[in-house]
């Protein structure tokens, strides 16, 4: 591969990607990006996506053991091919998420107090952490993996970057679904 722009600043990038994406994240739940910058879907639409993003998290949760299980196994093809599957579900999970944020807002908790205060708001700190956390890590992990021969990836951190990127992705995603069903199914 030619020694471009992005090999030679994979932190640079990794550095400006991560902060651009919690920016985004960031404005988009604090209300700084106004319901009228989006078009507006029907209401069945939007009824429907926190359902979707639970199902992309859990799809995400199979590919990403798909692509850890598949670079164990040898498989660098299967192990590219789940990782960007595991990113594009990602990049659509968080699509949909933003859009039902800027149009709707966050979704109050209805359950007990008790529940709220001793296991969803945890559940959802970690959730979120650990998202937050995973965020730069994949990024660095995407770089190297994209800007090097599958031959000298070997000689990087890629390994160690990504299975740390992928257990606090696979965590996350986990813990999504627990919040979904604590806002969306239990209460």
């Amino acid at each position: 591969m030619s020694d471009g722009f992005a090999r030679r600043h994979v932190g640079s990038l990794t550095a400006v990607l991560s902060v651009a994406s919690l920016a985004l994240v960031i404005a988009a739940v604090r209300g700084f990006v106004p319901a009228s910058a989006v078009p507006h879907a029907p209401e069945a639409f939007l009824e429907l996506l926190p359902t979707l993003n639970a199902a992309l998290s859990a799809a995400a949760i199979v590919t990403i053991t798909v692509g850890w299980r598949a670079i164990r196994d040898g498989n660098v093809d299967r192990h590219r091919a789940a990782m960007l599957a595991s990113t594009l579900l990602f990049a659509l999970f968080l699509a949909f998420y933003l859009y039902r944020i800027v149009v709707e807002g966050t979704t109050e908790f209805a359950g007990p107090e008790a529940v709220y205060t001793y296991v969803y708001l945890p559940v959802l700190v970690i959730h979120m952490g650990l998202a937050m956390l995973a965020i730069p890590l994949v990024y660095y992990a995407l770089l190297l993996a994209g800007t090097r021969d599958v031959r000298e990836i070997p000689r990087t951190n890629h390994a160690t970057v990504g299975r740390v990127a992928a257990s606090l992705w696979l965590v996350s995603f986990a813990l999504g679904i627990v919040v979904y069903l604590l806002l969306y199914v239990l209460y």
